[in-house]
């Protein structure tokens, strides 16, 4: 058994022989778990140590190839330089590795390298810093590659990779992340006149000075890899602002011209974007992708990511280069990833974060649930089926000792990442359920005909009671002008709880929200308000929510909802007797409903009953009803 973060550079040099061997070792300030979101990102690391860009990585091929291997190719010194890269392999937070066979070429005299295999080791120190071992073993395929090796890698790499690791545990003894990091750059002939335009522009939209700042400066002097996918939630974690407030003043930087935004498709796998678009009408319903080699459909709720980047008229990001997509921190949520031969045993002792995770292999069908606890085992063998996982959930230590036995006639590549979505992406079934953006993006709709799963939904749906009679006493004048002032307080306890509303119907309202409570929450503010409004007869409204799977459609030219979760919201209102809330069961078993019930400064009272549907007349629904 290989225990591999402690894997020794003998070892593999049996693996690798004939080959010119560098280990470079640094001590370091920072902690493991500190620097591997620094030195784990191979991508912006290839980039920082000077090496060439993939020369066509979107052209990249898998065909005949298994478990993420692909065909790349870059260009030194003129000559191309092709490669099968094998799968990386990782435990976070103390091991990764790569290695890369190199084609022979149409002149193999041209092709210098044979073989090339980079191992990184990040060791913890007592002293609570890392001990990082870097080793790299190039095989020479000839008399070119004996010259070119010692001098590319052993001095000028040498020199490059020492420069950049001791950057990175400057930043990261500092917990200063890429996207704080300040450079110089050059800006378009009249950006800054535009950017102070708009910067008051923003300002007087009440978004926070500081807020506005900080988003200026990160367009100003962030990198282009930063820049080039600016994602709310990340900045909202380095500025230390709400998430909403960062989201809604990219939402208003983009309509008035200082950022663009794009729909980012995700493989619900790898989750890496393998397609782009700018307009939600251009969202495909089946993608591709190359590494996992599967096809899959877009989803609101787990595939399609909104991110932004600059207005080239402010600030020009060009297309960017690839210097490695298949490292560590490219799929942040995969804590360990491994290829086991026929036969082989392997043990790791990762880090984990408490949570849900799963293990999967592309050969082997299913998946294996596992719970990651303090109280949960130690150690663990793991040894896949043919038939498939086991069908039961499992419970580990945040730092156990994991045992991968292949037993299986063909290599595996085993995976365990985390459930969770990841925690800095701003998906599409959230944004759209934000008022802010459909007030300022009403145009953004799906094409025609299209339906998109947005996962689940909850749906609210209001009326105002005896809005008929209110017209015939009091004259149409008052009150219509009393319905508009209604759907103005509606609109901002919505709009207050993260919700948007949808559509109104005569004197009704349909809205949305990602969180049942938020829902309940929203319509006591907006119940409250409308009875302590100073008019000529007291507002009341009818209110049901129900939460579930609900499916996104262009109606109108506007972004719509519907399937039976949309359909069962409408029929509840029917229940309500005004001044009260009419929820489903699937909205009072929710876990924030539950301790929103029962704080001690929510006086509600809670009556249960059930009823039939029209048009589910085979079921009874329990019901409940909230008295505020």
């Amino acid at each position: 058994v290989l225990v591999d973060h402690k894997i020794s550079a003998e070892t593999i040099a049996k693996e690798v022989p004939n080959s010119f061997y560098y280990r470079w070792e640094f001590h370091l300030k920072s902690p493991p778990e500190k620097l591997w979101p620094y030195i784990a990102d191979t991508n912006r690391f290839d980039k920082d140590s000077g090496l060439p860009a993939y020369d066509q990585p979107e052209k990249s091929s898998v065909a005949g190839l298994t478990n993420t291997r692909r065909r790349l190719r870059i260009k030194m010194y003129g000559v191309p330089i092709e490669w099968i890269e094998e799968p990386f392999q990782w435990i976070r937070p103390y091991q990764f590795g790569i290695a890369r066979n190199y084609e022979p070429g149409p002149i193999p005299l041209l092709q210098p390298i044979k073989h090339l295999r980079v191992l990184a080791q990040l060791n913890e120190t007592e002293e609570g810093g890392t001990h990082l071992v870097y080793n790299v073993w190039a095989t020479p395929r000839n008399f070119l590659g004996n010259l070119i090796i010692p001098i590319q890698i052993g001095q000028i790499s040498a020199r490059q990779f020492a420069k950049t690791f001791q950057r990175y545990d400057e930043l990261a003894s500092e917990e200063i992340p890429f996207e704080a990091v300040s450079i110089m750059t050059s800006l378009p002939t009249g950006a800054r006149r535009r950017i102070e335009s708009l910067q008051q522009t923003l300002v007087n939209a009440n978004h926070s000075p500081d807020l506005v700042h900080q988003l200026l400066e990160t367009i100003i002097t962030a990198d282009d890899i930063t820049l080039s996918q600016m994602r709310p939630y990340q900045l909202a974690k380095i500025w230390q602002a709400e998430r909403q407030d960062v989201l809604e003043l990219m939402l208003q930087a983009t309509r008035i011209g200082l950022l663009n935004f794009k729909w980012d498709l995700l493989c619900p796998l790898c989750r890496v974007s393998k397609e782009s678009t700018e307009s939600l009408a251009d969202v495909t319903q089946t993608i591709h992708c190359d590494t996992c080699n599967i096809d899959y459909n877009a989803n609101f709720d787990q595939s399609v990511e909104l991110t932004f980047t600059p207005n080239p008229t402010i600030r020009k990001i060009e297309e960017q280069a690839q210097f490695c997509t298949s490292g560590p921190e490219a799929t942040p949520h995969v804590a360990i990833q491994q290829l086991l031969n026929v036969g082989e045993s392997r043990a790791v002792t990762p880090k984990l974060e408490p949570g849900r995770y799963r293990l999967r292999s592309p050969q082997i069908p299913g998946l294996q649930l596992v719970e990651v606890t303090q109280l949960g085992n130690k150690e663990i063998h793991f040894h896949p089926q043919a038939e498939g996982w086991l069908n039961r959930n499992l419970n580990i230590n945040p730092e156990p000792t994991i045992l991968f036995d292949n037993q299986l006639d063909e290599e595996q590549l085993i995976v365990m990442e985390r459930l969770e979505w990841a925690d800095h992406a701003v998906t599409a079934a959230e944004v759209t359920t934000l008022q802010k953006f459909r007030d300022l993006f009403a145009e953004e709709a799906l094409r025609p005909g299209d339906q998109i799963s947005v996962g689940s939904l909850t749906i609210l749906f209001t009326d105002l009671c005896d809005s008929t009679r209110m017209y015939r006493e009091i004259g149409d004048a008052p009150a219509f002008g009393l319905v508009m002032n209604h759907f103005d307080v509606l609109q901002e306890a919505v709009r207050s709880e993260g919700g948007a509303i949808v559509k109104t119907i005569g004197d009704a309202v349909m809205a949305v929200f990602l969180q049942p409570v938020a829902a309940i929450k929203a319509v006591s503010k907006a119940q409250s308000e409308l009875m302590e409004m100073d008019s000529v007869r007291p507002l009341r409204l009818k209110a049901a929510i129900h939460y579930g799977p609900s499916i996104a459609v262009t109606l109108n030219e506007r972004l719509d909802y519907f399937g039976s979760t949309v359909n069962i919201a409408a029929r509840l209102e029917k229940f309500s007797l005004g001044g009260d809330i009419i929820i489903s069961d699937s909205v009072y078993h929710d876990p924030e409903v539950q301790d929103y019930f029962n704080q001690e400064s929510n006086p509600l009272q809670l009556e249960m009953f059930g009823s039939t549907l029209k048009g589910f007349d085979d079921e009874c629904f329990n019901l409940h009803r909230i008295s505020l």
